[in-house]
């Protein structure tokens, strides 16, 4: 059955609004900037919190890094950042880590596809004897595995690999978040719930989900039909929904959603 959590900082108040909210999960980003050494040190308090207040730990993910240098070559350093996060999730029974792939631009796709096939298959390989699974992103910062053309080449040979999904991101850039749920929802392993809000080809907002112009209704039914029984992670973005407005929002899609998840 599908799972309904929130992002938020790895924090024992993020533990105990997920709880006050009714919710099963938290999703911990760890970007580009944070500090891996400290959330590895402190993660013996993510298992207290996580088994204090009932909350799971549904995702770790790392947006942004640099991982190939200019030469094609995985970056050992990051690697080993990536290393030490699914260590974490794997101390806390979380079964997906998400990462991206930066695209070097003095490389050519194939050689951009073929470096990004080693990064993804060198972290699978770690991860599976944590019982942690590897999602891509498809969020366009400082990542390229973001569309079709690219999970063809990339997932099709890394069957390990899978997506991590945000129909927002899709929107935004042209794409068909429908047909790409049609085609690839057997290979989510995480989804995000943002709203978006377009007009006249315009990117307006990121508004809470379910008051937005995204087609949810259909969206669940396409995960269901795929099979996904994975997390349905909240990610408030909006500057406009922020404080007591913010919380309303969150509100208000935790209680949409739970609607059409039963």
């Amino acid at each position: 059955m599908m799972q309904l959590g929130i992002i938020a900082k790895p924090t024992e108040e993020g533990f105990q609004n997920a709880k006050q909210k009714g919710l099963n999960f938290l999703e911990l980003c760890i970007n580009e900037g944070h500090d891996v050494e400290e959330f590895y040190r402190n993660r013996q308090h993510l298992v207290k919190w996580k088994n204090e207040y009932g909350i799971e730990v549904g995702s770790i993910g790392r947006w942004k890094s640099i991982r190939i240098d200019q030469q094609g070559q995985v970056i050992e350093e990051e690697l080993e950042k990536c290393y030490k996060l699914i260590d974490v999730a794997s101390e806390l029974g979380c079964t997906n880590f998400v990462s991206g792939c930066n695209y070097v631009e003095e490389l050519s796709y194939y050689e951009n596809c073929s470096a990004a096939i080693r990064f993804f298959t060198l972290l699978v390989d770690y991860a599976k004897t944590k019982g942690v699974k590897i999602s891509s992103y498809n969020c366009r910062k400082v990542n390229f595995v973001h569309n079709p053309e690219a999970w063809k080449i990339i997932h099709g040979h890394v069957k390990e690999l899978g997506i991590k999904f945000d129909s927002s991101h899709s929107r935004y850039f042209g794409g068909d978040y429908l047909q790409e749920t049609l085609e690839w929802g057997d290979r989510f392993n995480h989804v995000h719930l943002k709203g978006s809000l377009i007009v006249n080809g315009q990117r307006v907002d990121d508004p809470p989900a379910g008051l937005d112009q995204t087609d949810w209704k259909t969206f669940i039914a396409l995960l269901r039909a795929k099979g996904y029984t994975g997390g349905l992670s909240i990610e408030p973005h909006s500057p406009v929904w922020t404080g007591e407005l913010g919380e309303k929002g969150i509100d208000y899609t935790i209680d949409y959603m739970k609607k059409l998840i039963f």
